[in-house]
């Protein structure tokens, strides 16, 4: 565990793969501008006229002082400086459900928002990874003949649940919690090019949490239904409900599929969608092996970054695990596709 003592801002990010790390080392308050800097193997120290800060490292990260290079000062931001390291990647992100050790165990699904129980002690007898949205159309790559899927959906039996890129699809039975689709409001739809329009009512197929009111997935057919991961935490059910903050496990499992798709189809470019299909966000995955130790004084950044609020009151003298990506929204219809 890293711990510090408050004063100058220190921001350290370990590449745990490359070995290197990027020291930034805010700049001190008015009066402060002399700065004694020193570092060891397991800690660095900043001392000013005005405050001191010291900095411990984790017992799996260690500097090599003598490797310290490229050295600058950057208006706004601090002094810059790299320098090689030795670090152990123990990266482990929130879990949102293991298929090895919690297929034929009794889960419970809960609501990650309150903690309110959707499904109780559901004995999964398979866990199964579904193919990726658009494996149809790779079909008639690899097969001579007319596509012997075709027309039939992918439905998870009673003790099934079929995991996809960002959701769970199970099986809800009559004697469990069932969300009840309710109609929603009449819409209109335009039949010809002439001035005749028809009042359709469509049903309303989200899966809304009877306490908070949070959609939790959608319904996909009379029995299954489809639970978003970032909405459902699954645990066995002899544990209690964990209480995450809720930035702390959004973030969490975006960085999970982010970085699960990327390994699995050598992709790191992601657009963000809504349930309208409208694009919001292109996410371009940078690196995936970056452990980030920054002092207690350093969280200014909350300002600028409220999502990270939780995460360093939580806990702000550690060391966490992240990814990096570069992101571009999309306003006004701009940037709605990848220019390359």
């Amino acid at each position: 565990m890293a711990t510090t003592a408050p004063g100058t801002p220190v921001f350290l990010e370990v590449r745990t793969q490359l070995r290197s790390a990027l020291l930034i080392l805010g700049e001190p308050k008015e009066g402060g501008t002399p700065m004694d800097i020193s570092i060891t193997p397991s800690s660095l120290q900043v001392k000013t006229p005005a405050d001191c800060t010291e900095l411990r490292l984790p017992a799996e990260v260690r500097l090599v002082p003598s490797s310290c290079r490229g050295l600058q000062y950057v208006a706004g931001d601090g002094l810059h400086l790299r320098l090689q390291v030795w670090a152990e990647s123990n990266a482990k992100l929130i879990s949102m459900f293991n298929q090895n050790s919690q297929a034929r165990e009794c889960c419970t699904f809960y609501c990650q928002s309150c903690g309110e129980v959707i499904i109780r002690d559901r004995k999964l007898l398979r866990v199964l990874p579904l193919p990726s949205e658009n494996w149809g159309a790779l079909v008639g790559e690899w097969c001579c003949h007319p596509d012997p899927f075709a027309n039939k959906p992918l439905h998870p039996q009673e003790n099934d649940c079929f995991i996809g890129d960002s959701f769970f699809l199970v099986n809800l039975r009559s004697d469990l919690w069932q969300p009840r689709p309710e109609l929603a409001p009449v819409e209109t739809h335009c039949l010809s090019s002439e001035n005749h329009f028809k009042l359709k009512p469509k049903a309303n197929t989200k899966v809304i949490c009877k306490r908070c009111k949070v959609m939790l997935g959608e319904t996909m057919s009379s029995e299954t239904t489809k639970f978003y991961k970032t909405e459902i935490i699954i645990q066995p059910s002899e544990r209690n409900f964990p209480i995450i903050p809720r930035s702390q496990f959004v973030q969490s499992v975006i960085a999970q599929c982010l970085v699960e798709l990327s390994t699995a189809r050598s992709t790191f470019r992601f657009t963000i969608q809504g349930h309208d299909g409208k694009v919001y966000i292109l996410l371009w995955l940078l690196n995936s092996d970056s452990l980030v130790i920054e002092s207690l004084g350093s969280s200014r950044g909350i300002t600028k970054f409220p999502l990270l609020e939780d995460i360093l009151k939580a806990d702000s003298s550690s060391a966490w695990n992240a990814v990096k990506v570069l992101y571009q929204p999309c306003v006004k219809s701009r940037n709605e596709k990848w220019p390359f």
